[in-house]
């Protein structure tokens, strides 16, 4: 793989579109448009969070001795330096200003709940508990490959957060649930490094930077992926206290897992993206998102002994978040875009995979998403006798629905 590095100095806002933002082709660098949409998709993705200036590095990547078209093609991938005077690119509005409302459950249940000091705790030490988890031993690169994906920085860790929530909304232990929740975000990690692949999602980018297979190739992507979920299982039954879960416990977990994963799950899911109807929509939302949110509320309440009925309560809450999360993304991504930029887009990309936006446009998508803000809402109500407990898992609501703070200051 040959890695050259250039510049890419955008020019200033145009008179007529103010939001726009001009790109400054570099000879040799951006003869083909097809190049210039993972730094189209990077500025509308990742420079969101403050009105900010930027500086664009572009950096060059071309793939040898690899077959089919795809493979042949050249990716560009942009990062973004902040305080430097070269593109100006406007703030998103946040959620709550696009209407996304909920008109019939209000969120004032989780106003005086500190989400992000909750979530930035169990993220640190989620963080730290992963990075034992994968040591680099022999054969060394595998493991660095894995740890790329894991170990990444800007991972919110959305489901071990929601596992040890539920988890203790139940009256369960924290470290007790600190070994599953580890254990999804291996699963998640596998499940989006071959999302990625060409063969797939075909995204070169992945959280502001370049995808697995992007650095470490798409036969070692591929490894890394299929060595991640394995080890989420072992992890679970090697490092979960057997003081604090029964075995059977931990067995109806792992097969929570590998039901939400497997040919039932986000596997039939990514398969009808990919070539399935666009009437389908339902369908892949509900197992690409939705099954990973399920599963982890529903393994948080298992770790903690739940009963059936409060299983099926954290099942259509899981469920529900989850597919809101990616809804709202969509929506938010959509919202980002209301300039001549998206219109550039949309000639020059064929997008893999399908959203609600894409099939039914973003005033459905913004009804879908209010319909599953109340839904999951709904779903917590017979927890409200444990009290502030249930907080946590309300507040994770409103944050899919609203985005209201970044973790952008801590990676």
């Amino acid at each position: 793989m040959e890695v050259a590095a250039a510049y890419l100095w955008p020019k200033a806002h145009t008179p007529h579109h103010p939001n726009r933002v001009e790109l400054e082709k570099i000879p040799g660098y951006a003869t083909d448009d097809d190049r210039w949409i993972c730094l189209i998709r990077f500025l509308r993705r990742y420079i969101q969070e403050e009105e900010e200036t930027y500086a664009v590095e572009l950096y060059h990547l071309k793939f040898e001795n690899q077959a089919g078209p795809r493979e042949k093609k050249m990716v560009l991938f942009a990062t973004a330096i902040t305080s430097c005077p070269y593109l100006h690119y406007p703030k998103r509005l946040s959620i709550t200003q696009q209407k996304i409302r909920c008109s019939s459950v209000t969120s004032s249940v989780s106003a005086n709940f500190d989400l992000k000091s909750y979530w930035s705790t169990l993220r640190e030490e989620i963080n730290q508990k992963l990075d034992e988890a994968i040591p680099v031993k022999y054969p060394a690169q595998i493991y660095e490959s894995m740890r790329y994906s894991v170990l990444a920085k800007g991972a919110k860790r959305a489901p071990p957060v929601m596992c040890v929530a539920a988890c203790e909304l139940l009256g369960g232990n924290r470290l007790a649930a600190f070994p599953t929740a580890c254990a999804l975000e291996m699963v998640h990690a596998a499940s989006l490094i071959h999302d990625d692949l060409p063969c797939m999602d075909d995204d070169p980018s992945r959280r502001g930077k370049p995808s697995n297979h992007t650095v470490f190739g798409m036969d070692m992507a591929i490894l890394a992926g299929d060595a991640l979920f394995p080890l989420g299982f072992r992890h679970i039954v090697t490092h979960t206290p057997t003081n604090l879960v029964p075995e059977t416990q931990l067995l109806r977990v792992i097969n929570e897992i590998a039901r939400a994963v497997g040919s039932t799950g986000m596997a039939a899911g990514q398969f009808v993206d990919l070539e399935g109807p666009a009437n389908a929509i339902e369908f892949i939302q509900e197992k690409k998102y939705g099954e990973m949110g399920e599963c982890s509320a529903v393994c948080g309440g298992l770790l903690a002994g739940a009963n059936d009925d409060e299983l099926q309560q954290l099942r259509r809450y899981g469920r529900a978040v989850g597919i809101l999360y990616q809804v709202v993304d969509d929506v938010l991504e959509a919202k980002s875009s209301e300039t001549d930029i998206i219109d550039y887009e949309k000639q020059v990309e064929k997008k893999k995979g399908k959203s609600y936006v894409g099939v039914y446009g973003v005033e459905k998508a913004v009804k879908v998403a209010a319909d599953l803000k109340a839904e999951a809402k709904k779903a917590l109500e017979g927890f409200e006798k444990y009290g502030e407990k249930v907080l946590p898992l309300y507040s994770f609501v409103d944050y899919a629905a609203d985005r209201s703070f970044s973790f952008a200051d801590q990676v």
